[in-house]
Order: structure tokens, then C-alpha cells, then sequence
């Protein structure tokens, strides 16, 4: 098993840590997880903690190589890496942050983040799943949206990332749903794709009014019988509906692609159908593990450094 390892692919989150053994055509042929994400780790714990989890994929016969990703990357994180600065060329442009280890059995480097000046904003994970992307369609001009808890939108042109914008659409329905006074009408789980849609168009016809109508779901659910599931879908599209209102006055041109997990993406493909945009979706692909290989050739090539 060891032999046939090229290099490892680490996804190193807040909450989660994921590793990929990669063989030399790329293929995926071992894969390890553990919740020991960078939220929970000291600096210096890093080192450890990726020994244990990668214990069996190592050899005193040679340096494993490992390329990272995330939030392993980020200031309190294992090591801060860099940021690319936009406009960001994705097969030129990878200036890699290589981490000081006292394990001779591995090389680990970490992929930079992307930055932004005008309007100041910041990405760290993203960037990967966009070369990701970008390896398996070339050609692809447009607007990448990967949701989460801080959705990311960005602009592609020409293989470049020319600008993004972060929205706070999944920290924000966690935090109205649960600590506002929303919370005591919205249901804890469940979904209505009705009220879902309708909160949706509501919240893109009037912008302006989107705390109004976030109110109003109390209102409605003591008034009019608005049931708590309805108002979860509702909530859920309003902030939505706000994302993509600014999100598409912002990026309007080309094609659309979503990169994220199957219910997400489902949500927003539902979203934008009301709309006449049938995006991109492609459920099965690995689009992290797939920009890990491209930053893996370009290392190879001697275009990383």
C-alpha cells in the first residue's frame, strides 16, 4: 500500500481533518478522517495529530509528500500560508507555504488562501476545490458559488479567479434560528419547498426589506398560522435569496457551477431554477482531492514553489 502512495491529500477544516492517499495517476486509494479539525489544535499539536491518522501510509524508506488545504493555513492554524492576491491564475501562480516538521518521513506544504483588496475579503479551502474545478473543465467562464457556512462566489475569466464575495448565509441562519427571537417560531429540522421558494423571490424583489421579513416570520407564525417547519424553509430562502440578489448583480455574466455537498447544491439548483439558470452541478466528483492533484503537477513541474 505504501508503495503505490504518490503523495498525500490533506483537507484540514475547522471541525475535520480528511486525508487522500494518491497514487501517481491521480486516483484516490486510501482515504482517513478525523474530527480533529483546526479549531481543536495548538499549533504544535498538528504534527501529532497527523502521525497518528496517517500512521499506515508512512515508511522509514522515503519522505511522503503531503499538500493541505484549509483552514490548517490560517493564522492560529499549524502554520499561516500565504495568500494569492486577485486576479489569481491558477496553473502559474501557486506559491505553496512549506511547514517545518520534525517527522523526516513526510514533506508538507500548504496550499495558499486567496485574497482580495477591493473589497477586502478572504478565502481558504475554496481556492482548491475552484482549481479543482477548473482541471476538469478548462473552458469554464463564469461564476463558481460553493456554499456553507460562509458561501463563496467567484468570478472566473480566462482560468483566473478575477474576484469573489463571501456571504454568511449559513452562520446567519444558525444564529437567527437559534438565538433570535426567530427561533421560537422555526422548527429545529424539516423542510417546505414551497415556503422555501417563496422566501426566495420575496427577499430578491425587496432587499431592503430583509430584516422586516425576518420579523414577520414571528409575526406570522402568532397571526396566520405560519407553521415552524414553513418558517425554517422561509428563513432559509430570505437569506438565500439575499446571497444570490447581490451575488448575481455582482458576477452576471457566463456560466453557473455549484461545488458543495448533494443537499446544499440542491437547494441552491432549486433556487435558480426559478430564475431559468440550470447550473452545474456535478455531485460525483471530488473537486478538493482533484485541485490537490493539480497543485501536486504543477509541484512536480517545477510551476508551484
Amino acid at each position: 500500500m505504501t508503495a503505490a502512495i504518490d503523495f498525500i491529500a490533506l483537507d484540514w477544516g475547522t471541525s475535520n481533518v480528511r486525508a487522500y492517499a494518491i497514487d501517481a495517476e491521480g486516483r484516490i486509494v486510501g482515504e482517513l478522517a478525523s474530527d480533529k479539525g483546526m479549531g481543536k489544535l495548538k499549533p504544535e499539536e498538528f504534527e501529532p495529530t497527523l502521525l497518528e491518522l496517517i500512521a499506515r501510509w508512512l515508511s522509514a524508506e522515503r519522505v511522503l509528500p503531503i499538500y493541505a488545504c484549509g483552514m490548517v493555513g490560517a493564522r492560529g492554524g499549524w502554520q499561516e500560508a500565504t495568500y494569492g492576491q486577485v486576479p489569481f491564475d491558477v496553473h502559474r501562480a501557486l506559491k505553496l507555504t512549506k511547514v517545518a516538521t520534525s517527522d523526516p518521513r513526510i514533506e508538507v506544504q500548504i496550499v495558499p488562501g486567496l485574497c482580495q483588496s477591493t473589497p477586502a475579503d478572504v478565502m481558504r479551502g475554496e481556492e482548491t476545490q475552484i482549481f479543482g474545478l477548473l482541471e476538469k473543465y478548462p473552458d469554464f467562464e463564469g461564476t463558481i458559488i460553493l456554499p456553507g457556512t460562509h458561501s463563496k462566489w467567484a468570478e472566473i475569466k480566462s482560468a483566473q479567479v478575477t474576484g469573489f464575495k463571501t456571504y454568511m448565509t449559513g452562520e446567519m441562519f444558525n444564529l437567527l434560528s437559534q438565538q433570535s427571537v426567530v427561533r421560537l417560531s422555526v422548527a429545529e429540522e424539516g423542510w417546505d419547498d414551497d415556503a422555501f421558494l417563496k422566501g426566495v423571490k420575496d427577499a430578491m424583489a425587496a432587499p431592503q426589506d430583509f430584516t422586516n421579513m425576518v420579523f414577520g416570520l414571528r409575526a406570522k407564525s402568532l397571526l396566520t398560522g405560519l407553521t415552524p417547519l414553513e418558517a425554517r424553509a422561509m428563513l432559509s430562502g430570505l437569506l438565500m435569496g439575499m446571497e444570490i440578489k447581490s451575488g448575481m448583480d455582482s458576477f452576471a455574466t457566463g456560466q453557473v457551477a455549484i461545488v458543495g455537498g448533494v443537499k446544499l447544491m440542491g437547494i441552491y439548483q432549486a433556487a435558480f431554477k426559478e430564475f431559468g439558470i440550470d447550473p452545474l452541478c456535478d455531485v460525483d466528483e471530488n473537486f478538493t482531492v482533484r485541485g490537490l492533484n493539480l497543485v501536486a503537477k504543477a509541484q512536480k513541474e517545477g510551476v508551484a514553489s
